[in-house]
């Protein structure tokens, strides 16, 4: 893993176009050309499938897991599966979920869809509760205030607290740490939607130990799209699976046996996996992906963005933009609320002239940087801020 002070700009790992300033890592990553190449040798192998071995099937998999447990410091990488998105993953987590009429449910206001509906679903099926903490309507220590309030809806009805390490709108952060403390001390589970996070700010499962931790890989995983990765603990070790495909079978490793059908599931976390996972070009793929971030190191990354973002947030707030406080917030992404007096639409049109490529998610201007942008980009964004500031 490389130091804090060797981790340089990795734009020639890319291939983006010149012409763009690319800020918009959180709606979706640009393909490193080793994971693109990685694709394509899937692509060629699938044209010969007589080459196509038990290793593809299995091996690379397995390697995934492994180099997936390590980068979130999961010691288990057997609690590691695939599955194609984050909502499957919220799936497994509601069909195995123990709530009671009357019982509650917490999620965050304007939670990304994926990890509401199935909660909706779910209490109306049991005459359970959705409580919604939304964020507070204040300026100054709004991310503070956001997690007190969504600590103090925990209570001894709770059964689930279903959250984002960060929030994908804005890129407020939420003390994992502590809302694992207060599950624990009411009995219910924590189940984290990674996606906006994982692969960019640090996060040790072995330190939280979340009950479900899926994080869609085509964002900060740096990943292809159609794929992503769970990790569930050993709450779900005896539960129900979503589908009932032969891979997830006791012994499935043997083809030559799968014909004597198995009622037993593979152990622990791999019931869960989804039908088909063995994906001759999106393992491969993720695999590489994650081989990349692990060579960089998660920490350094976030270093990375830190460099960039900083100086940039400081002006912004100098020309009276609204930043949360870094306390509650990553480097990687981040959210500019507007003064009222100014306009949305205006800053829009700029930032499309300019080409300068970031997200509006709300109230707020998303940003979020990666190791493929420099400090001109930077510079790029403050001048469309400065036009209508």
């Amino acid at each position: 893993m490389q130091t804090l002070s060797l981790l340089q700009c990795q734009k020639d790992k890319f291939s983006l176009s010149p012409d763009a300033t690319y800020l918009n890592c959180s709606y979706m990553a640009p393909l490193m050309k080793s994971v693109e190449e990685a694709g394509i040798r899937g692509l060629q192998l699938k044209r010969t499938p007589q080459h196509i071995s038990h290793h593809e099937f299995f091996g690379e998999v397995e390697e995934l897991r492994k180099t997936y447990a390590q980068l979130i410091h999961a010691g288990d990488p057997q609690r590691i599966v695939i599955v194609p998105s984050v909502s499957y993953g919220m799936a497994v987590v509601a069909r195995n979920l123990k709530i009671g009429k009357g019982e509650n449910i917490v999620v965050v206001g304007e939670q990304f869809p994926s990890n509401v509906y199935a909660w909706q679903k779910l209490a109306a099926q049991k005459q359970a509760n959705i409580k919604t903490v939304d964020a507070p309507d204040i300026q100054e220590g709004r991310g503070k205030r956001w997690n007190e309030q969504l600590l103090e809806a925990i209570d001894a009805s709770t059964r689930l607290v279903a959250i984002a390490n960060v929030h994908w709108s804005d890129g407020t952060r939420f003390d994992l740490k502590a809302i694992r403390q207060r599950t624990r001390e009411v009995g219910a589970l924590l189940a984290i939607d990674g996606t906006q996070s994982v692969g960019a700010l640090p996060l040790d499962v072995s330190e939280i130990q979340p009950d479900a931790l899926i994080c869609a890989g085509y964002k900060w995983l740096m990943g292809p799209y159609a794929i992503s990765l769970a990790y569930f603990g050993p709450y779900f070790d005896e539960g129900e699976p979503l589908e009932e495909g032969w891979i997830s079978r006791y012994n499935s490793e043997d083809f030559t046996n799968l014909v004597n059908y198995e009622e037993r599931y593979q152990p622990g976390a791999l019931r869960y996996e989804m039908g088909e996972r063995s994906n001759f070009i999106l393992v491969p793929m993720m695999l590489q992906a994650i081989r990349e971030l692990s060579s960089w190191g998660v920490e350094n990354i976030q270093a990375y963005c830190s460099q960039l973002a900083e100086p940039a947030i400081k002006e912004l707030k100098r020309l009276g933009l609204l930043v949360e406080d870094p306390t509650f917030r990553g480097s990687h992404m981040f959210g500019i609320r507007l003064p009222e007096q100014l306009g949305m639409q205006q800053l829009q049109q700029k930032l499309k002239t300019e080409n300068v490529l970031v997200s509006v998610r709300g109230k707020s201007v998303r940003v979020s940087p990666h190791l493929y942008n420099e400090e001109e980009d930077m510079q790029r964004l403050l001048d469309c801020f400065r036009s209508v500031c």
